[in-house]
């Protein structure tokens, strides 16, 4: 067993207290950001970050963002000109010989393409015999009937040849 040595004799110790403040300096260092004693009440302001530069993932999204939104858009301005459009005295061009799917589009009448006039546009699921009853009873001179169904808004619309 060992015996400590004697009281205020440090064996390890090389003639300093090693937790000694030296003379003429406060008890702490000062901390860089914090302001000294006596001095102004707030901390100063931090510098400026520098800015971060656009990844390539950011961009690549961002485009596709982009993208997506000109499709939407794009779709909705394409479908502002067709039958579900349509309203009385406008004019239509048949964009298919398909009589089951004549791609029915609103043109200028003052156009080259027009081929019909609206007669009336009447909200509503008709088959082929009520259809034109309808037509009858609200477009006298009507010669065509074009009806929609299934896209949530359903119609009849009573058609003629427009003449230029």
């Amino acid at each position: 067993m060992t015996t400590p040595p004697p009281q205020g004799q440090n064996p390890f110790a090389q003639g300093q207290n090693p937790y000694a403040q030296p003379e003429g300096q406060a008890p702490y260092p000062q901390q860089p950001g914090f302001p000294q004693q006596g001095a102004a009440p707030y901390a100063p302001v931090p510098p400026e970050q520098p800015r971060r530069k656009l990844s390539f993932k950011t961009i690549k999204n961002i485009v596709i963002g982009v993208a997506v939104v000109s499709v939407i858009v794009g779709g909705y301005i394409a479908s502002q000109d067709d039958a579900a459009a349509a309203a009385v005295g406008d004019c239509m061009h048949r964009g298919s010989t398909d009589d089951n799917n004549p791609d029915l589009e609103v043109v200028e009448c003052s156009s080259s393409d027009a081929q019909y006039e609206v007669l009336a546009k009447i909200e509503g699921s008709f088959s082929g015999l009520t259809a034109e009853t309808q037509c009858e009873a609200k477009a006298k001179d009507f010669q065509y009937v074009y009806t929609e169904s299934g896209d949530g808004s359903d119609f009849l619309l009573c058609l003629k040849d427009y003449k230029k």
